[in-house]
């Protein structure tokens, strides 16, 4: 495998943490990017990558990491959003802020990044887009009005854009991940009556762990794998797509 450069926001989250730990391993070369400045400058000592601080809602702040990135790289091959948040009220207990910050989080950082980094990919010949979807986007879970939205909204827009760019030989697709016992999702897993339940929905039996989410984005951003874009693909021990028997 030939060495690229990559752009991974949300880089201190657990995802992005084991991610960005995969591709270094790999011998390519990271721009780490969020918002928590201590976690990046952590994982930039221990990766001896550089970082960028960044709201990923601005889209102006965004749109500077990627030209930074890009200008501080040779080979800028691809991006990745892993940016989010997760919201679990049923529709009547959300306000119009829970939504909005939750479009924010998740469907407004994918636009911007699919928007500042498409048009650059393409003008260098070509990439890889990665961003994240969900699978209580593809079936419904109770309480999962407003981030199942957001999440759809990615995944359908990543396909659109998949389109738009397609000629440009800038390729994107959407992982839809199941339940990952990420920080992010501390409330679910950390309560032992709620991570039984969340186990149980899902029929490989365990929840997921930041690695089986980050292999997968590894491989999409590959060079060798360039016959895929606009896709949307399940890494969630079959929570999406079957129905086991009780354990």
């Amino acid at each position: 495998m030939s060495s690229s450069s990559y752009l991974v926001v949300g880089a201190g989250g657990g995802i992005g943490t084991a991610l960005c730990r995969h591709l270094v391993a790999a011998g390519h070369q990271v721009m780490l990017s969020g918002r928590d400045e201590s976690r990046l400058q952590t994982l930039s000592q221990e990766l001896g990558q550089p970082y960028l601080a960044c709201d990923a809602t601005d889209w102006d702040q965004l749109s500077s990491v990627v030209v930074s990135t890009a200008d501080q790289f040779e080979k800028f091959s691809g991006a990745v959003n892993l940016a989010g948040s997760i919201l679990l009220k049923p529709a009547h207990l959300t306000s119009k802020e829970d939504l909005q910050a939750v479009l924010n989080a998740n469907l407004i950082t994918a636009f911007g990044l699919v928007r500042a980094v498409a048009p650059k990919l393409k003008k260098l010949g070509g990439g890889s887009i990665v961003l994240m979807s969900s699978g209580g986007a593809a079936i419904g879970l109770t309480s999962h009005e407003a981030i199942a939205a957001a999440k759809a909204g990615v995944a359908a827009m990543a396909r659109a854009a998949a389109a738009t760019y397609a000629a440009g030989n800038v390729r994107i697709n959407t992982v839809a991940p199941g339940l990952v016992q990420t920080e992010l999702t501390a409330r679910v897993w950390q309560n032992e009556r709620s991570a039984d339940a969340s186990r149980a929905m899902h029929p490989m039996g365990r929840l997921g762990q930041p690695d089986d989410i980050a292999s997968l984005i590894a491989w999409l951003l590959q060079p060798e794998n360039a016959w895929i874009t606009g896709q949307d693909i399940a890494v969630d021990g079959g929570l999406s797509s079957i129905k086991s028997a009780t354990r």
